[in-house]
This record gives structure tokens, C-alpha cells and sequence, in this order.
């Protein structure tokens, strides 16, 4: 196994993408072929024609919701919220900053609606808080999240949400609320693309995972076996399953879109019962040495330094492969992570 260290490479501020192409299928993408080696620079709208009729994409339809919200203590105090976790529609669980002086039982106030009264109601053990609707003119913490919250942009996007993100930060194919991140991969379809892909015979399947805070949690230990994931929901219905057994059984190509959905038809090719109908919580972890039960192919964006979707990727393709096309992308001036361009490995 290869240490932490070992998936690294260097990356100029300049190439982290902070603001979305006005048009998202004109983003650049890099062809890794694995079992050649070779690397190939297109445009995503080339998309179609570097597929087959009878492929498969699937894609991940979770929405992302405004998650991050302020409030206000009684002293006049400001806490920045992200939403993490629904428990029911009175009740989520939170990471506040700054989270010491919240109490059990202390009140705080949504800021921009004063008369919207939030109540601690526990500590938990990794350090977040639960959070109950205690008062306002919503009867649920969703309906206040999506009045008042903003988006949870990545740490890397050095700027405040705007009111664009809700719609750039988020797939054209969005459905389940529940996210925190997006699964940025997808961010490069468009509607016209969509149609250009079923024109040629290229079939597209859906399922669910609401990405977590998982995402942005850096792999801090030098053996990243011993990294603890976030768990994060994910639904595969029976329709999706038999679509994608029936693209395996007519010789297809099933090509995920985004680790998220690696991860997500995974964690269900492995249980005991293999590939079928199931929702449930999830902290796969792939790396090195994962043999792949379901995916012939992957889109993804660039990935973070040391972090656990770069490890995917290397799984898929192999660290030097994966590095020297990180190498090739950033010499070639790339967008590198949510907002920016894309690989599509096969």
C-alpha cells in the first residue's frame, strides 16, 4: 500500500477554478487510457464520440442543499452553521464555528430572521451539535435552510457564496435532496448533451448519494488505511440494477460519473448478494489493490492532494499512471477541482 505522501503532486494557486465556464460541456477533458497509458486532450462536449452505442453512464442525482447558515447568540455573537445531517424535519445535526459556548438548551437566532429561534439540544461525540427548531414561521429546519442558507462551497473557493452557486453548484439532473458538496463531475452535462448522448445510443442510469462532510476531510495519517470515512446515505433502486446488468449482459461499458457513484454501486456489488436494490449508509473507502466489481469507465474531476478521491482514482487506473496525468494536466494549465475540467478514464 502507498503512503499518504506518495499521492501528492504540486499545483499552482493559480489553477484552482473558483467560478464556473459560463458553458459547462466547454470545459476541458483529459482521455486516460489505462490499459495503454496513453493521455488524450479534448473538449467534455467530445464526450459522445470518445463513448460506444451501448455504454452506460450513471449518474449520482443527490442536490446539493444551502447548507451553511448564520446565526446569532444573545450577546450578539455570530455562528456559522453547516447542516450535516437530517435527523427529521425538526431536527439536524450541525458543525458550528465557534461551537464552545453552545451549550445544551442555549437558543440562537437565524440572522437574517430574527424571530427563527434554533435550540441545542446535544453534543455529540465528533464534536458537531443537534440543533431543534424551537420557534418561527417555518415548521421545519429544511424550509429555514432553504429561505436563509447559502451554499457550501469547498474550503479552496476562496470567496462567499453568491446567489449564482444554487444553480452552478449543482447538476441539471439534481433530485434528492441532501448533499453538502456536489458531485462535481456531473456539473459539466448540459441538457443538450444529455440529448446528444441518447441520440448515440448511449444509455444513462441514476442512484443516490448525499456526499458529507467526508468530502473535504484531508487524509491525515501516513498509512491512509487507518483514514476513518464519513458515513453518507445512498439509495440504488431495482430499475437502476437491472439497467446496468442489462448493459453488462449485452457487452456494454457501465462508466461512473464521479467517485460517488463508484463508491455507491461498490459498496452494493460487495455485499453478499452482490449488485441489487438498496439504500442504506456507506463509508467505503477505496484504494490500491480494490478489484472493481461493476465500472468499466470513470469521469471525475481533479482531485485534492493525499485525499481519498485521488486514491480512487489511482485504484482505477494506477498511482503513476493517475500522477502523470495530473502532472500532463497542470504543464497543459488544467482547472483543477469542483469548477474546473475533468478526466475520463477508461
Amino acid at each position: 500500500m502507498p503512503k499518504t505522501s506518495e499521492f501528492d503532486y504540486f499545483l499552482p494557486e493559480e489553477l484552482i477554478a473558483q467560478e464556473p465556464l459560463k458553458k459547462r460541456d466547454s470545459s476541458r477533458l483529459l482521455k486516460v487510457g489505462r490499459e495503454d497509458a496513453t493521455i488524450g486532450h479534448h473538449r467534455f462536449n467530445d464526450l459522445p464520440d470518445l463513448l460506444q452505442p451501448g455504454d452506460r453512464l450513471v449518474f449520482n442525482n443527490t442536490r446539493v442543499i444551502p447548507a451553511n447558515l448564520v446565526c446569532i447568540k444573545d450577546t450578539g455573537a455570530r455562528i456559522a452553521l453547516l447542516f450535516t445531517h437530517r435527523v427529521d424535519e425538526q431536527t439536524w445535526q450541525v458543525i458550528a464555528k465557534p461551537a464552545k459556548r453552545l451549550k445544551v438548551g442555549r437558543t440562537i437566532a437565524v440572522e437574517a430572521n430574527r424571530n427563527i429561534l434554533l435550540e441545542v439540544v446535544s453534543h455529540n461525540e465528533d464534536g458537531s451539535r443537534t440543533l431543534r427548531l424551537k420557534e418561527g414561521v417555518f415548521d421545519s429546519i429544511d424550509s429555514v435552510i432553504e429561505a436563509y442558507g447559502s451554499m457550501p462551497l469547498p474550503p479552496y473557493i476562496r470567496r462567499e457564496a453568491d446567489p449564482h452557486d444554487k444553480e452552478t453548484y449543482q447538476t441539471i439532473y439534481a433530485q434528492h435532496n441532501g448533499a453538502i458538496a456536489a458531485p462535481t463531475a456531473g456539473l459539466h452535462f448540459t441538457s443538450e448533451l444529455m440529448k446528444q448522448l441518447e441520440d448515440r445510443q448511449i444509455s444513462s442510469t441514476f442512484i443516490t448519494l448525499h456526499v458529507g462532510i467526508g468530502t473535504f476531510r484531508p487524509v491525515k495519517e501516513e498509512d491512509p488505511s487507518n483514514h476513518l470515512m464519513h458515513e453518507e446515505f445512498y439509495q440504488v433502486s431495482a430499475k437502476a440494477v437491472d439497467e446496468i446488468r442489462e448493459t453488462k449482459n449485452a457487452g456494454g461499458r457501465v462508466i461512473a460519473v464521479g467517485t460517488t457513484t463508484v463508491r455507491t454501486l461498490e459498496h452494493c456489488a460487495s455485499m453478499e448478494q452482490g449488485l441489487t436494490a438498496h439504500k442504506g449508509s456507506t463509508k467505503m473507502f477505496i484504494l490500491p489493490g480494490y478489484t472493481f466489481k461493476i465500472i468499466d469507465g470513470l469521469i471525475t474531476n481533479f482531485h485534492l492532494p493525499r485525499s481519498t478521491l485521488l486514491m480512487l482514482v489511482s485504484a482505477f487506473a494506477n498511482r503513476e499512471l493517475v500522477l502523470k496525468a495530473y502532472n500532463e494536466a497542470v504543464a497543459k494549465q488544467y482547472r483543477f477541482f469542483s469548477y474546473g475540467d475533468a478526466m475520463f478514464l477508461i
